[in-house]
C-alpha cells in the first residue's frame, strides 16, 4: 500500500488557540495521520506505541523509559491541568513525540504554572493533535509496535520523505537507550512524597533507623526515590555504569535496581554487575530493573507486540490469587521458561492476566526479588505501593542476620 493512498484525512483540529501548524505522523507501514502540531517545531522518530493512562499525561512525558518512542494517549482530551515542576518524574522529557486527539491548551488547575505545549516545546518534543488516536491504536494492536516519523515543522511534511525516514530509522531491539537517560554522575536523593492537602488521611511515620541503599539509574522515576525516602532509606543514585565494587565501596545496605527505557538486553556491561550485586546484598528491580534481574540470573527476554503501557494492566500474586491494578511501561518480558531453565531456584510471583507475562520474580535463597510493574504509580494507582515496605521489612530482617529470601518477601509471609 503506498504512502498516498494510506493517508488519513486530518480530524477537526480540537482545543488548539493561535495560528494552525501543519504535523504529519507517517508509521513505517505507510500510513500517514495529518494534524496539528503543538510543542516544539522539528522532526521526530520513534517506535509508536499507545498509553491507555486517563490521567497522570506530565509524568508519562517525563518518564525516562519512553526515550526513543512517540507515545499515543488513548484517552482524548489532554492538557486540561497544565505541568507543573513537582510533577516531573526527570530532569527533562525523553520522548521522541507525543499524540494526542484534543489539546486542551489553556490550563485549568491550581496547581498550573504552564501548559503542555509550552512544556514540550521547551524541550524539544513535538506533538500532533486532532488525529483518530482511535484509528492509530488499532493499527498498532493489530500490527504490533512499529518505527514512525513526526514532523511539526511546516517545511517537512512531505510524506514520502518521512515514509523514507521511519523505515531507515532504527527500532528499540539492540540499542542501549540507558546510556542515554541515565545520570552523568552520583547524587544524594532525600525529597519525601508530596505532602498532599490539608485534611487528607496521615501517612505512615517513616522507620526510626535509616538504611543505607545504592539505586542504580537506568532512567529512574522521582517518585520511586520519594516511595523510597519515605521507607527510610538514605538514598545513594548511581549512574548505570557503576561497577559493583564502586557501589559497594558506598556500604549500602541493600541495592535497588530502577526502572528504563528499551532492550534489557542491550545495557552494556550490567548483567554482570547486577550478578554480582546479587550475591552480597539485598536487592529489589523495577521494570527495566526485573528484566535485568531475570538476564542476570540467566534468563531470556522477548519483545512484546505492542507492549503494556498505561494505569489499568492486571497483575496477579499467584501466592494468594489477589489482582492488582498496576500501571506498567514496558515493551519487553522475562521468558519464563528461560528461568526455569537457568539453574537459579527463581520463582515467578506475579503473572498478567491479559497475556501471562512474568510480572514478579524471586529468589528462593536469597533476599531477591523484582516487580514488572510500576508499584510507585504517580498519580496512581496505588494498589502496589506495599512493594516499598516488603523491600524495607526484608533489608531490616537481612541486616538484624536472619536467613530471609525474597521469594517469602514477595510473598508476604513473615518470620
Amino acid at each position: 500500500m503506498s504512502a498516498a493512498n494510506s493517508e488519513k484525512s486530518p480530524q477537526r483540529p480540537l482545543g488548539t488557540a493561535g495560528r494552525f501548524r501543519p504535523a504529519v505522523l507517517v508509521l513505517s507501514d505507510g500510513t500517514a495521520f495529518r494534524g496539528q502540531g503543538f510543542g516544539a517545531e522539528t522532526v521526530l522518530d520513534g517506535e509508536v506505541i499507545f498509553n491507555t493512562s486517563m490521567t497522570g499525561y506530565q509524568e508519562i512525558v517525563t518518564d525516562p523509559s519512553y526515550a526513543g518512542q512517540i507515545v499515543t494517549m488513548t484517552y482524548p482530551q489532554i492538557g486540561n491541568v497544565g505541568v507543573n515542576p513537582e510533577d516531573e518524574e526527570s530532569i527533562r522529557p525523553f520522548l521522541s513525540g507525543f499524540v494526542v486527539r484534543e489539546l486542551l491548551d489553556e490550563p485549568s488547575n491550581w496547581r498550573a504554572q504552564g501548559s503542555l505545549d509550552q512544556f514540550l516545546a521547551e524541550a524539544g518534543v513535538p506533538g500532533i493533535s486532532g488525529i483518530d488516536t482511535r484509528a492509530l491504536v488499532r493499527r498498532i494492536r493489530d500490527s504490533g509496535a512499529q518505527v514512525g516519523a513526526l514532523s511539526t515543522d511546516p517545511a517537512e511534511q512531505d510524506v514520502e520523505r518521512l515514509l523514507a525516514r521511519a523505515r531507515s530509522a532504527p527500532g528499540l531491539d539492540g540499542r542501549d537507550l540507558v546510556a542515554e537517560v541515565t545520570c552523568a554522575d552520583s547524587y544524594e536523593w532525600t525529597e519525601g512524597s508530596w505532602k498532599g492537602v490539608p485534611g487528607q488521611v496521615p501517612r505512615p511515620p517513616r522507620p526510626d533507623t535509616p538504611r543505607r541503599l545504592v539505586a542504580y539509574d537506568f532512567g529512574i522515576k522521582r517518585n520511586i526515590l520519594r516511595m523510597l525516602v519515605e521507607q527510610g532509606f538514605e538514598v545513594t543514585v548511581v549512574p548505570a555504569t557503576t561497577s559493583a565494587a564502586e557501589a559497594l565501596a558506598l556500604e549500602p545496605d541493600a541495592i535497588f535496581l530502577s526502572n528504563g527505557p528499551g532492550d534489557p538486553g542491550a545495557v552494556e556491561g550490567v548483567q554482570e554487575v547486577v550478578r554480582e550485586l546479587a550475591q552480597a546484598k539485598p536487592l529489589f528491580g523495577i521494570c527495566l530493573g526485573h528484566q535485568i534481574l531475570g538476564l542476570a540470573l540467566g534468563g531470556r527476554t522477548h519483545k512484546l507486540k505492542f507492549g503494556h503501557h498505561g494505569g489499568n494492566q492486571p497483575g496477579k500474586d499467584l501466592a494468594t490469587g489477589k489482582v492488582a491494578i498496576c500501571a506498567e511501561n514496558h515493551g519487553y518480558a522475562v521468558d519464563a521458561e528461560s528461568l526455569n531453565a537457568a539453574g537459579e531456584p527463581v520463582e515467578i510471583t506475579h503473572v498478567n492476566l491479559n497475556d501471562g507475562t512474568v510480572e514478579g520474580l524471586a529468589h528462593s535463597t536469597r533476599p531477591i526479588f523484582s516487580v514488572q510493574y510500576h508499584p510507585e504509580a504517580s498519580p496512581g494507582p496505588h494498589d502496589a505501593s506495599f512493594f516499598f515496605r516488603r523491600f524495607r521489612e526484608m533489608v531490616d530482617r537481612h541486616v538484624a542476620g536472619e536467613d530471609v529470601t525474597g521469594a517469602a518477601i514477595a510473598k508476604g509471609q513473615n518470620a
